[in-house]
């Protein structure tokens, strides 16, 4: 029999979902409604100009062959950061959940770099692949590559795709480790009998039970580099060299901060956000199908 909580005074629950709902309100929706009704506006940065020209934003913010190209650039950079972020978290978790001498202490070094910020992430990579006094951008320089990430935007877009991965494999780490702690040994332990390699093991058993798992940090990471990179790449190559590594998060910034492009900017953000939306939709949609809870 299922115990229902029952509240004698009617204004109770609303009283106890007040704060919640307008911190929600405030930090979440009333900017969104902001940033969608600044979309449909021409304004000069003082507020001293303001005109209502419906879609004209969204149409030349989609016309600019500037923006189409920071849109390839963030699907690379997604892309890339996501699968990078992914698999060496999978692999890490794998091995710290063996019976290992030492494997507390092994796991809590995995989850430190978790805890730092991402312009801070970014400032310590600098020094350490900086063509001039770090010690990797001196040693390929040394061996006859001609490391420059000011300069090369292939190697400043890997850069910035190597430091966002980085930081975001502990926070993998933790969810893959959870969940292969949560499957049974028994499960395993029948495949061992039946003569099953590792390999089999691993790919037939123990990955699909990880699937809800790896399904929520999928959406989860997808999301992180649409938005949480920004301190990265505005500490590391702020957008450049030219335009190499300008996401759209960095071009609506570039336009709404320093152009003081404020319409242009509202329609970017309203883009980025319904194609982060539509995005997890489609995942939710389609890709959800294959999760096995």
């Amino acid at each position: 029999m299922q115990r229902r909580t029952i509240f004698r005074n009617k204004f109770l629950p609303y009283v106890l979902l007040a704060p919640q709902l307008a911190i929600t309100i405030a930090f979440f929706f009333w900017p969104a409604g902001q940033a969608v009704y600044q979309s449909l506006l021409i304004e000069d940065p003082f507020g001293l100009y303001r005109e209502f020209v419906w879609f004209e934003n969204f149409q030349i913010v989609l016309s600019n062959p500037l923006y189409l190209e920071a849109v390839r650039v963030t699907v690379i950079f997604s892309t890339a950061v996501t699968f990078l972020a992914m698999a060496p978290a999978l692999l890490l978790a794998v091995m710290a959940d063996q019976v290992i001498r030492g494997a507390s202490g092994y796991r809590t070094m995995i989850v430190w770099p978790y805890a730092i910020a991402p312009a801070v992430a970014a400032v310590l990579w600098l020094f350490i692949f900086h063509p001039s006094i770090g010690q990797i951008g001196q040693g390929l320089r040394a061996l006859g590559i001609p490391w420059d990430y000011r300069i090369d935007g292939d190697q400043a877009l890997g850069l910035v795709i190597f430091v966002s991965a980085w930081k975001q494999v502990s926070y993998n780490f933790l969810f893959f480790l959870a969940g292969l702690q949560s499957i049974p040994k028994t499960i395993v332990e029948a495949a061992t009998v039946d003569g099953a390699s590792p390999m089999v093991r691993f790919w037939r058993g123990i990955f699909p039970l990880l699937s809800p798992t790896t399904f929520f940090l999928l959406v989860v990471n997808i999301i992180y580099t649409f938005f949480d990179t920004f301190g990265v790449i505005h500490a590391i190559t702020q957008g450049g060299p030219g335009r190499a590594t300008t996401t759209l998060m960095y071009r609506l910034y570039r336009d709404g901060w320093i152009n003081l492009d404020l319409g242009g900017s509202s329609a970017q953000s309203v883009l980025l956000m319904s194609a982060v939306i539509l995005l997890t939709v489609v995942q939710f949609r389609f890709i959800e199908r294959r999760v096995h809870y």
